[in-house]
């Protein structure tokens, strides 16, 4: 994949057009976003600093409240608190995503992570609280603004893929381009590269009833490729999957994030997913944020019973990185030279054959190759021991 980093299609392009929105006609739908987002195309090579310390997100006090509608209340369907109270869907939720950075939000059904995202793009208002992106206050976007927010700045990745049914794949991944009027022979060499680069290049001619469920979340991650959306809003896109589809497709995700460096708010309701894809994860219960942290940040130091139970299931091997448990240069025990170089995001679980060769301690480098520090097969089998009673200590 390090090919992938001086891929002619790396560079971002302008950002693309408003979501597929799902549940309407496609022809109906296409005339709508035609109609509605068309524009000039504007640079297809323009880049723009990245601070990667900054937030690039900002999210506070957002807080959801649905109404039941007026119709049943004056029917005398619902009781009368219920018609004053509403139900709170999220409650004075805040957090933060910094650029390149994904952002998971974690909860059961009915936790109220569906609907943060769905504020963050403003297909449903907020009752209460700030949304911040690149400086801008969402909430306070007018329509037109709105509609260079969407087409310009986020994309949404939905469950069930959101693909035009009647327009083949290259067809689907171009229509954002074409919505701002970029010709047919632009758009389709654009889309092409996109699919190429999530394995679908002999495929760009199907259509979408010829295709598994990963193959069309692959056309949904290209789709925001080629578009160049600078924020992925995916809401529970591998839920559909089959384990192993599902696998694959995380680990895509993962790959096309190191080259491309997407702002990506990811919604899960699986803690190991979470945990694998997540830099930052938000634990929801009920409308509130129960913790936020790092995946050794929850797994170490659960803050309640809640998310201790969540952890205890947690396949730790899986999660837990050589980074994560490096001891630094100059750090005591480790005396011996080390023959066995490793990425800092290798996962133990990988690290296991060869500790088992007697090869320790194992030197762990970033990317560029610089130390970040030691580990022995001591470090790694403690660090998959599970803390007893921390969250009682927390």
């Amino acid at each position: 994949m390090n090919a992938l980093h001086h891929h002619p299609f790396a560079p971002r392009y302008h950002r693309r057009c408003r979501e597929a929105v799902e549940g309407l006609e496609p022809t109906v739908l296409e005339d709508c976003m035609t109609a509605m987002h068309a524009s000039p195309f504007a640079s297809l090579l323009h880049e723009e600093p990245m601070d990667p310390e900054q937030s690039f997100i900002r999210v506070e006090n957002l807080t959801k409240v649905f109404q039941p509608k007026k119709s049943r209340r004056m029917l005398g369907l619902l009781p009368a608190k219920s018609a004053t109270v509403g139900f709170t869907a999220v409650d004075d939720v805040s957090f933060d995503v910094k650029r390149g950075e994904i952002f998971v939000i974690m909860g059961l059904s009915g936790s109220g992570k569906s609907t943060i995202i769905r504020m963050v793009n403003r297909l449903i208002d907020a009752t209460d609280g700030t949304i911040t992106v690149d400086g801008k206050a969402v909430r306070s976007l007018e329509p037109a603004g709105l509609r260079d927010y969407r087409n310009r700045t986020i994309n949404m990745v939905f469950q069930h893929f959101g693909l035009f049914p009647h327009k083949s794949l290259v067809d689907n991944v171009a229509f954002g381009l074409k919505v701002r009027g970029v010709d047919k022979e632009a758009r389709e060499a654009k889309a092409a590269e996109a699919l190429a680069i999530v394995g679908l290049g002999d495929r760009i001619h199907a259509m979408p009833d010829q295709l598994s469920g990963g193959m069309k979340q692959r056309v949904g991650l290209a789709r925001a490729l080629a578009t160049d959306a600078e924020i992925l809003l995916m809401d529970e896109p591998f839920s559909a999957l089959d384990p192993l589809i599902r696998k694959d497709m995380q680990e895509l995700l993962i790959k096309l994030q190191s080259n491309f460096k997407k702002t990506i708010i990811f919604v899960t309701h699986d803690l190991n997913e979470a945990m694998y894809l997540g830099d930052q994860i938000m634990v929801m219960k009920q409308g509130k944020n129960i913790q936020r942290g790092t995946a050794l940040d929850l797994l170490e130091a659960p803050a309640d019973p809640y998310i201790e139970e969540f952890v205890a299931e947690v396949d730790r091997s899986r999660v837990l990185t050589a980074a994560m448990i490096a001891r630094r240069p100059g750090a005591g025990g480790l005396q011996s030279h080390a023959t066995v170089r490793v990425t800092g995001d290798t996962v133990l679980h990988e690290l296991l054959p060869t500790l088992a060769t007697g090869a320790e301690p194992l030197e762990v480098v970033d990317q560029d190759g610089s130390v970040l520090g030691k580990i022995t097969a001591e470090d790694v089998f403690s660090a998959l021991s599970p803390s007893k009673g921390t969250s009682h200590a927390a």
